[in-house]
């Protein structure tokens, strides 16, 4: 198993419900995909550095978890077609 970390932005229009939804969503998508998360850290409501979609804050998620890369591939995949979404980036961490 590899360490991968993603920074996702959630529009920020979500309600807090919608947002919590969101996140365990995709947790659970790690989880189902033989993936295990580490740690969730919220961030919060954040100005972005410039507009996406015609929205100028979003809520800012980093996730750390150890999955294989195919894990990796279907939360890129799911992550690319959710409307909840502005951004999101996969990275994998050094283990050093």
């Amino acid at each position: 198993m590899r360490s991968y970390e993603t920074l996702f932005v959630l529009k920020p229009d979500l309600d807090e419900d919608a947002t919590t939804a969101a996140i365990e969503r995709l947790t659970e998508l790690i989880q189902k995909n033989k993936g295990t998360v580490e740690q969730i850290n919220r961030w919060g409501k954040k100005r972005l550095a410039y507009e996406i979609e015609d929205y100028r804050e979003g809520y800012y998620t980093l996730v750390y978890f150890q999955g294989e890369p195919e894990t990796a591939k279907e939360l890129d995949r799911v992550m690319r077609i959710s409307d909840f979404l502005l951004r999101h980036t996969i990275v994998r961490r050094d283990t050093a």
